[in-house]
């Protein structure tokens, strides 16, 4: 089939090398979000999905929004049969959806109905999902809610960040998308409405929900660290000043007695940085301050002589 391919970021990348080197299948092009400032510099710099295409000479198209009138005149002129889509990050209009005869297929990471939205994999490591996965499904005007052509399923593994188990979605992900192209070019696969129950949201989180609360079980405290990192990163306040954390780790207790620290109280140890919660205190991974490269939480408090009974809020 002629394929246009949808994306923005890296997490698309696994997904777009599938189906350039697929036999059965042509990228004629991609779509992907206009050209950014970044760096020091502000200079324009164009999505990795952008320039995944431009080194593999594929027309490349950038339209501040999907509705643009000369977006869809182009897009109806290369004429494809389908659009992939994998985190493309913008809304795709009726005029758009309408043009390609198999509709546009997106690659969601996670087990529709569940986590349908814009953080998906966020909302699988906060919530404690013991699985998750990813879903190819027909993109409609409701969100993720398009009939499901292939489901594949993934352990939450102890330890994972939602960056990590994103990489892991990411690549198996990028088979399942290429197999259902496969099916649909060659009529095997027929999508299915999704279950009416089931269904949850994952909004796109923000600096402010990345916020850790120390007066919540380690448990909570835990998830949330590791569901904001990479993006948009945990962080808390020390002296007044934001500073960024790392995942942590839940600590049996502090010392033989068992003895609890309060919310957000800092204890510094030889080898290790605790803080208190609701229940257990947890173990400080790396931390960076402002102005300051992320270190080891050891070497944070002893330049920050961090002193009994100050916390973390």
């Amino acid at each position: 089939m002629r394929l246009v391919f949808a994306g923005t970021p890296e997490v698309a990348l696994p997904a777009l090398r599938a189906l350039i080197a697929s036999a059965r299948h042509d990228v004629v092009a991609v779509v992907t979000r206009p050209d950014a400032p970044a760096g020091r510099g502000r200079h324009l710099v164009r999505s990795p999905v952008g320039a995944l295409a431009d080194e593999h000479g594929i027309e490349v198209l950038t339209p501040v929004r999907a509705s643009d009138p000369a977006f869809l005149d182009r897009l109806r002129e290369i004429a494809p049969d389908c659009c992939p889509v994998v985190a493309y990050g913008a809304l795709l209009p009726q005029s758009a959806l309408d043009i390609p005869p198999h509709g546009w297929v997106n690659l969601h990471f996670s087990v529709l109905p569940a986590w349908r939205g814009a953080a998906p994999v966020q909302a699988a490591v906060r919530h404690g999902d013991e699985i998750t996965g990813a879903t190819t499904f027909r993109i409609v005007k409701a969100l993720d809610a398009g009939p499901v052509f292939g489901v594949l399923t993934e352990a939450v593994r102890a330890g994972d960040t939602a960056g990590v188990l994103l990489d892991r979605l990411a690549e198996a992900g990028a088979g399942l998308l290429a197999s259902t192209l496969d099916g649909i070019e060659d009529g095997t696969l027929v999508a299915v409405e999704q279950p009416a129950d089931g269904t949850s949201y994952a909004p796109k989180i923000t600096t402010e929900d990345a916020h850790l609360d120390f007066t919540a079980p380690a448990i909570g405290v835990d998830r949330l660290a590791r569901a904001v990192t990479p993006e948009p990163g945990a962080w808390a306040e020390f002296r007044g000043e934001r500073i960024k954390l790392g995942p942590v780790t839940i600590a049996a207790g502090v010392g033989g007695d068992g003895e609890r620290l309060a919310p957000g109280e800092l204890r510094v140890e030889r080898k290790r940085v605790l803080a208190g919660t609701a229940t257990e205190p947890v173990a400080l991974g790396q931390v960076q301050a402002p102005g300051k490269k992320r270190m080891a939480a050891t070497d944070w408090a002893r330049g920050a002589r961090v002193e009994p009974g100050e916390r973390l809020n």
